[in-house]
């Protein structure tokens, strides 16, 4: 990515966000939770923090400054922070330009603010900009503060725990896996993690793919259209009904369903729920996929940046 110009900001849905240059491109719980301070041991995390589940999302405690605690989403799939427009103007956040947002059917600008940062559980977390959060982001329904993405898995060794509802983030200079869990290495698209996949298709035949993770995202597997057609995804007795997915600039029409089988390193996941887009893709036309936060429930797991690899580690029944 260059300097100052953010090349893949993504929504949480179809028709995810991106920056375009042109504008200053220089991008880039109000519940009652506890903040459970670090142990302070070598090896220990530099934070430990709770989490709740809101719509399918992770949303942490952060503050800003010392400000009260605000609710943040946890999103692999966005290249920078991101915070609400009453939140900027309350913190009186200083304004250095705008990006446009390029959506599913049209674009929207956004103003950008520097001097920001953000504490979670005594770590501290400063990137260089903050946009505004997307109108989109911003209905009643997916009410939030803001969003944490790339910049803080890039600084720390992200530990998500979902049957314990806990956020770890540990140095990475300081980070040793010992556990049980299988190692998946990881590439990237710009900022997002990538997989390599294989998904078993109502024929019996196996498609091998790659996969953005974007744990940003409710469902299990998003499909584009190209691909689901290519590969013959649709069984006459898989996909259920209709549905929509929302994006910037407009919607995106998707048949629900599933697919007979996911397998991500050596884990099976039999019949996860797929959303099959009749038109367009999620993500670019090399991908053409990506798993959602449904699949990655079923496991601790552990984004490690700095060593390029995704940790699984099953829950055990």
């Amino acid at each position: 990515m260059k300097p100052g110009i953010l090349t893949s900001l993504r929504d949480n849905q179809p028709g995810w966000p991106r920056l375009l240059p042109g504008s200053l491109c220089v991008a880039c719980f109000h519940a009652a939770v506890g903040i459970v301070m670090a142990s302070p041991e070598t090896n220990g995390p530099a934070a430990l923090i709770p989490f709740e589940f809101s719509r399918g999302r992770i949303m942490l405690p952060v503050s800003v400054g010392n400000s009260p605690p605000m609710s943040f989403m946890l999103d692999t799939g966005y290249s920078m922070a991101m915070i609400s427009p009453e939140r900027a103007e309350a913190l009186q956040l200083k304004r250095v330009g705008e990006v446009t947002i390029a959506g599913v059917a049209g674009n929207e600008k956004a103003a950008v603010f520097s001097g920001v940062s953000f504490d979670l559980a005594g770590a501290t977390y400063s990137p260089r900009r903050v946009a505004v959060l997307p109108s989109e982001s911003q209905s009643p329904s997916r009410r939030r503060d803001g969003i944490l993405g790339h910049g803080l898995f890039k600084q720390f060794v992200v530990e998500i725990d979902h049957k314990a509802k806990q956020l770890r983030l540990h140095q990475p200079e300081h980070y040793e896996y010992s556990g049980p869990g299988e190692v998946i290495p990881l590439t990237f698209h710009t900022t997002t993690p990538v997989v390599e996949a294989t998904i078993k298709a109502p024929d019996g035949s196996t498609v091998k793919g790659r996969f953005e993770i974007d744990t940003g995202c409710s469902g299990a597997l998003c499909l584009g259209h190209d691909f689901v057609e290519e590969n013959k995804l649709i069984g006459a007795e898989d996909a259920t009904r209709n549905g929509v997915r929302q994006g910037i600039g407009g919607d995106v029409k998707t048949r629900m369903g599933h697919v007979p089988r996911l397998q991500v390193g050596t884990f099976q996941i039999d019949k996860p729920s797929a959303n099959f887009f009749l038109e367009g893709s999620p993500v670019d036309a090399e991908f053409a996929k990506h798993i959602n936060i449904q699949i990655l429930r079923e496991f601790k797991i552990i984004f490690d940046y700095s060593h390029r690899r995704m940790i699984l580690e099953p829950y055990r029944s």
